[in-house]
């Protein structure tokens, strides 16, 4: 039930805009090919930035799905992203995280923005999963 709560509250007060944010940048990277293999990560990211509480992100294999993503071709995915857009969109995550994190109700949604910011760097290779 708290769960469902602070989905709502996230979803209300800012996860709606920031889950649009991503389903667009995943259409946009899926319309063009150079931008195909960040499209799923993209739509992954939106479903978390949706409904955040009671999802965890993690690495695929730990999962035991080892892919093209998880091996040196999704390291070198990722140190494209970071350059070309993981590190402003982890840092704007980052100043909402601290804004939110001023107030003690805001703490929770803080560590979202941060788990956000965190995939944000870097999301080739990484799952969201339910807890």
């Amino acid at each position: 039930m708290i769960r469902f709560i602070l989905n709502v509250l996230w979803f209300v007060c800012g996860g709606l805009v920031t889950g649009l944010g991503w389903l667009l940048a995943g259409v946009l990277l899926a319309i063009t090919i150079v931008g195909l293999p960040y499209a799923g990560a993209a739509f992954r990211i939106a479903g978390f930035a949706f409904w955040p509480f009671g999802k965890e992100i993690v690495h695929r294999e730990i999962l035991g799905r080892s892919d093209i993503g998880t091996g040196p071709l999704g390291t070198v995915l990722n140190v494209i992203w970071f350059i070309l857009a993981g590190w402003w969109l982890a840092l704007g995550h980052v100043v909402v995280a601290v804004a939110e994190a001023i107030s003690i109700i805001g703490i929770p949604f803080a560590i979202k923005d941060l788990q956000l910011a965190y995939i944000a760097l870097a999301p080739i290779g990484r799952d969201v999963v339910r807890r």
